[in-house]
Formats: structure tokens, sequence, C-alpha cells
């Protein structure tokens, strides 16, 4: 049982050293290549991790690589068997490179020319023939392409228009609000300003009716007290004073009387005097104007 638990704890451990010397390894190897040392730097677990990642897609792309260059190796090894075979038939029949005439070298250049670029192995009518074929259907393709990215350019140029005069509908509109935005602002600090000073008012009135109030209460001031029961008071009052204005004009011809009762007497009958003679003057008068 320690055994197997030995092992179990183990193997972990041994696989991370594995990595650490493929990493080593591959490290080793690319630094060689390039002519320089490894440089020194500490193995932690996650350095190790990535750069076994590096070293497998790095090692991965090598084989790759690999591959492909001796596939091309093989090709470039048959084309120039190809070459000597068919160079060999040309000279067998007389037709050599250097037994051409200069205007049949060039032909002969335009016509590779030509195959290379239509892709084709040989110099056959029928593979001229094809090949045309396959470019005529891939100009069609390629113009019905054209025609058709040119309807849906067309139809974008429209939506662009469109979306151009809308951004400049929305700049426009933007522009009002934000004009808009600055008059409100400066009438909101209007009205805060008007809403300060009534704030301030409506404090002072309070204090007002505070006062008026305590006023009122001292005075004795009831809710039965209203301006119906103060003009009707006010109208008794005249009526008061029409009833009295007799009365107080009498006491003022009073007023002249001394206090004493026989010197009142006196006065009395000093008046009586004073207005028997003024009585009899008149009289006189009115006798001198008969």
């Amino acid at each position: 049982m320690e055994g197997a638990g030995d092992g179990l704890v183990g193997s972990p451990a041994r696989a991370d050293a594995a990595r650490i010397s493929e990493v080593k390894a591959w490290l080793a190897a690319q630094f060689e290549a390039v002519g320089r040392d490894v440089p020194d730097f500490e193995y932690t677990p996650r350095s190790v991790a990535h750069l076994h990642a590096i070293a497998s897609l790095s090692q991965a792309r090598s084989r790759a690589a690999s591959i492909v260059a001796s596939d091309l190796r093989q090709k470039a090894s048959e084309y120039r068997s190809q070459a000597v075979r068919v160079g060999e038939i040309l000279e067998s029949v007389g037709l050599a490179q250097e037994r051409l005439s200069s205007d049949a070298i060039e032909f002969a250049e335009v016509i590779a020319s030509v195959a290379n670029l239509l892709n084709i192995r040989d110099t056959e009518i029928s593979s001229f023939m094809v090949a045309v074929g396959e470019l005529s259907m891939r100009r069609d393709e390629v113009g019905e392409r054209r025609e058709k990215i040119k309807k849906e350019s067309k139809l974008l140029l429209g939506y662009t228009r469109k979306a151009i005069a809308k951004l400049n509908e929305l700049k426009k509109i933007v522009a009002k609000f934000d004009n808009e935005v600055l008059n409100q602002e400066a009438q909101m600090d209007q009205w805060q300003t008007n809403l300060s000073v009534l704030e301030s008012k409506e404090r002072q009135y309070k204090t007002q009716s505070s006062n008026y109030e305590a006023v009122l209460k001292r005075v004795g001031y009831t809710a039965e007290i209203n301006h119906g029961v103060l003009m009707e008071m006010a109208e008794q009052r005249k009526e008061l004073e029409k009833k009295t204005k007799p009365i107080l004009e009498t006491l003022r011809s009073y007023q002249d009387l001394p206090p004493d009762k026989a010197l009142a007497a006196l006065a009395i009958e000093e008046k009586k005097r004073q207005c028997a003679a003024a009585e009899k003057h008149l009289e006189d008068v009115l006798q001198s104007a008969i």
C-alpha cells in the first residue's frame, strides 16, 4: 500500500521534471541556433507551462515546415528529371534550345508564361481551352459579383447619405437642445433666486403675522370681530355722533358759565338783557328801514 501511494505522489513530480527537461532541451536548441547561451531564470510551474506550450507549438510548426520542404524538394527533383527528359526528346528531334531562333525561344517563353498563368501542366490546346473556359467563368462570376457589389454600394451609399442627413439633423437638434438647456439653466437660476426671495418673504410674513397675532391677542381681538361687525359699529358710532351733536353744542354754550349757581343765574340774566337789547336794536333798525 505504501509503495502504491509513493508511486501516485511521485508521478506528477516526474511529469514536471520531464516537462522541464523538454523545455531546457528546446531552449538550448533555439539559442544554439543563433549562437547564444540560454539565460538563467527560475523555472516556476507557470513559466514551465508557458514555455512548454510555446515549445510544443514551435515543434509542430517545424514538423509541418519540414514536411512541406521535403515535398517541395521532391517536386523540384521531379521537375528537374522531367526537364532533362524533355530536353533529350527535343534534342533528338532537332529542337534543342541552342538550335532554336530567338523568336522561337521568345514564343516558347510566352507559352510557358501563359501556361504558368493559367496553372496548366502542359501546352495542349485542350488544356488551354479548359483554362480559358475557367477564366471566362471566373470573369463572369467576378462580373456578377461586381454588379452585385455595385448595387450594394449604391444602396449603402443611399443609406450613408440618409444617415449623414439624419446625423446633421441630430447635430442641429442637439445644438438647439444645448441652447435651450443654457436658456433653461438661466431661467432656473432666476427661478431659484425668486424662490429664495419668496422663502425670505415667507419667513418675514410669518414673523409679522406672529407679531400681529400677538398684538391682536393683547388687545382682545377675537374671531367674532370681523369687517362686517366693524362696519356696523362704525355706522352706530355715526348715529351716536348725530344724536349727541346737539347735546354737545348745548353743553358748549354752557361752558362759559361760572361754576357757582348764583353767578350762573346772574350770567344768565345778563345774557337775557343782552338778548333783549339786541332784539330792541334789531326792531329799531327794522323800523327805521320801513
